[in-house]
């Protein structure tokens, strides 16, 4: 539940975000989204954040948080990127390679082998040009942007997990906002300079930074604490269909017959994974 309510608030999030994108480019988007999010998050944490002393209780803790800050920025950077290039069905769809690629590297069964071949056929399928060597209208830099985002969202994954563990309730996202905002900022300033404090632009900041950042990422910190980073992968196999849904409602985005395929072989991809694990035999500890 926890993941799903997650999934659908970042997807809402990011199709409310591109309508930033003429105002104050990708770039500023991202900013305002994670700045935002780091003040609330800092705020809610206040009584921790005012010891770090007593919050960075083992050698390491600080140095994860730390990581898990930069793979965040460049992970919501090279995602709003993408998505002003190709439409949000088709950049979750190819993002979500990374956390697939969480739940097959954690695996030792030969039938994930078929999963992956899957997921990246559906890949190909909206890069190389699609069916019968048709032309396609996809534009390849946001796909290699979004493939990037991927990349960065598998270590999101697993620095979510570590982070959770070192850190109580959501003190160690906070400060890995905080980390990632910082990080944006230059970027985020060149590319729209005082547009960034424009009242409207604020107003819709602030809500994609609640629906996008705060949220799901809260969400799913929690849900980190329960379940591990491979069936975390599995849980969020119904990402590309949320968006897909949520580009259609909000922003009146059509994915065309070949994206819708190359949605579903990700989707199957997952869910086959997902149906076989719940069918493997438990292996006796040696």
């Amino acid at each position: 539940m926890l993941v799903a309510a997650g999934a659908i608030s970042v997807q809402l999030g990011a199709a409310i975000a591109t309508h930033l994108f003429q105002r104050v480019g990708p770039a500023g988007a991202v900013t305002l989204r994670l700045v935002l999010a780091a003040v609330a998050l800092a705020l809610a944490n206040l009584p921790q954040l005012r010891h770090p002393r007593e919050l960075v209780r083992r050698r390491g803790d600080f140095g994860v948080a730390l990581a898990f800050g930069l793979v965040l920025g460049a992970m919501n950077l090279s995602f709003y990127e993408a998505l002003a290039r190709v439409p949000l069905g088709v950049a979750v769809t190819v993002e979500f390679v990374g956390p697939l690629g969480v739940t097959i590297a954690a695996s030792r069964r030969r039938a994930d082998v078929l999963w992956a071949v899957l997921a990246g056929a559906g890949v190909v399928l909206l890069a190389g040009g699609g069916l019968l060597g048709a032309v396609h209208h996809l534009d390849l830099v946001g796909l290699v942007l979004a493939l990037l985002a991927g990349a960065c969202w598998a270590g999101y994954i697993l620095l979510n997990a570590q982070t959770g563990r070192r850190f109580g309730g959501t003190s160690g996202l906070a400060i890995a906002m905080i980390v990632g905002s910082l990080a944006v900022l230059p970027i985020g300033i060149d590319q729209a300079g005082v547009r960034l404090l424009q009242p409207g632009v604020i107003a819709i900041g602030l809500a994609v930074a609640l629906l996008s950042s705060v949220i799901p990422y809260s969400f799913e910190l929690m849900a980190l604490r329960r379940v591990t980073p491979r069936a975390f992968g599995i849980l969020l196999s119904m990402d590309p269909a949320f968006a897909a849904l949520a580009g259609l409602i909000v922003l009146g985005q059509h994915l065309t017959a070949i994206e819708v395929s190359a949605l579903v072989l990700v989707v199957v991809a997952n869910a086959g994974s997902a149906w076989f694990d719940q069918r493997e035999p438990v292996m006796p500890e040696a």
